[in-house]
């Protein structure tokens, strides 16, 4: 049976980190009297030193726009989803179709990427159909003939 790990509370971690800074007192002795690893007081007081300027920024609403707009970009993805997936629906069977819609010169679109989003196979598009021999025509023709 596996051991769970402990959580620490933002404030414990803050707090050690801070007598951790002072260094008025070792590390490992920090460790000890915080009941905790002494490689986790190291990593929590050089992230405290590392962040410790975010503090003092001058624009606290600066989350809040971001997520604002990550709620914006996530809503954008989900409506572009929905239109490929119309487009897809109303895109005709047709391979020939298809591939006259494939742009080779394309400047920012790959072929690879064209072919998936209109649902053609890659190989597909690179495949030439291969024409009737002479031989399969005359007999084609005498058949018809009968």
């Amino acid at each position: 049976m596996t051991k769970k790990r402990k959580q620490y509370s933002a404030e414990f971690k803050f707090r050690v980190a801070l007598e951790a800074a002072k260094e008025s007192k070792t590390i490992s002795e920090l460790a000890s009297e915080y009941a905790v690893h002494p490689t986790m007081v190291r990593n929590w007081k050089k992230q405290l030193l590392g962040t410790g300027a975010e503090v003092f920024q001058s624009s606290p609403k600066r989350p809040e726009r971001e997520g604002v707009q990550e709620g914006e970009l996530y809503e954008q993805i989900g409506r572009l989803k929905m239109e490929l997936e119309w487009l897809k629906k109303k895109l005709s069977r047709s391979v020939e179709v298809k591939r006259e819609m494939i742009e080779s010169q394309h400047p920012d679109l790959s072929i690879r990427r064209q072919c998936q989003l209109i649902g053609l196979n890659r190989a597909t598009f690179y495949r030439e159909p291969v024409g009737e021999t002479a031989l399969n025509l005359h007999l084609m023709r005498l058949i018809d003939e009968q």
